[in-house]
């Protein structure tokens, strides 16, 4: 299995399989102009069966495997999984991938949805990336020492993007 990382790819894969799902993290930030390096995609998916399903046929194409996991831990790729837990780290063929449920100081996919808008990150690829102010709103909901960051540097961004208006 290649660990590359090919954001956009693993981004297509999604939307070929339907999958409702809201860009967030670091490449939701670098979809907004932060220049921070991230090394993995992150969604926050909607939780439905229907969605679950269609989220599972999309991992499985990108040979998606548990991350961090125990050596030998029975894990099923399946809707139920997904429906039963909430946050998941996958390795891909092309990439880190972390699929969200509840992110941290949310409520989840329709929280997220209000607020997120359409962004075109690459010729004819559309993704539902969460605003800038959810994107801190998690990142201080977190607040590990990289998240201090992230919000420093996203708070820059916002105040920026605020004053070009």
């Amino acid at each position: 299995m290649s660990f590359k990382f090919e954001p956009i790819r693993a981004l297509e894969t999604l939307i070929a399989h339907n999958v409702r799902f809201v860009l967030i993290g670091g490449f939701a930030g670098n979809a907004w102009g932060s220049p921070a390096i991230t090394k993995d995609l992150d969604i926050c998916y909607e939780r439905s069966t229907s969605n679950c399903e269609v989220l599972v046929q999309a991992l499985q194409e990108l040979h998606a495997t548990l991350r961090g996991a125990p050596e030998g831990l029975p894990f099923q790729l399946d809707a139920r999984a997904f429906r039963m837990g909430d946050s998941f780290t996958f390795k891909t063929d092309v990439g880190d991938l972390d699929c969200l449920g509840t992110p941290s100081g949310t409520t989840g996919y329709n929280d997220l949805l209000k607020n997120a808008s359409q962004v075109e990150l690459e010729p004819g690829v559309f993704v539902t990336v969460a605003s800038l102010e959810d994107l801190l709103r998690m990142k201080r909901a977190a607040g590990r020492p990289k998240d201090r960051i992230a919000v420093e540097i996203l708070s820059a961004l916002k105040e920026e993007r605020e004053r070009s208006k």
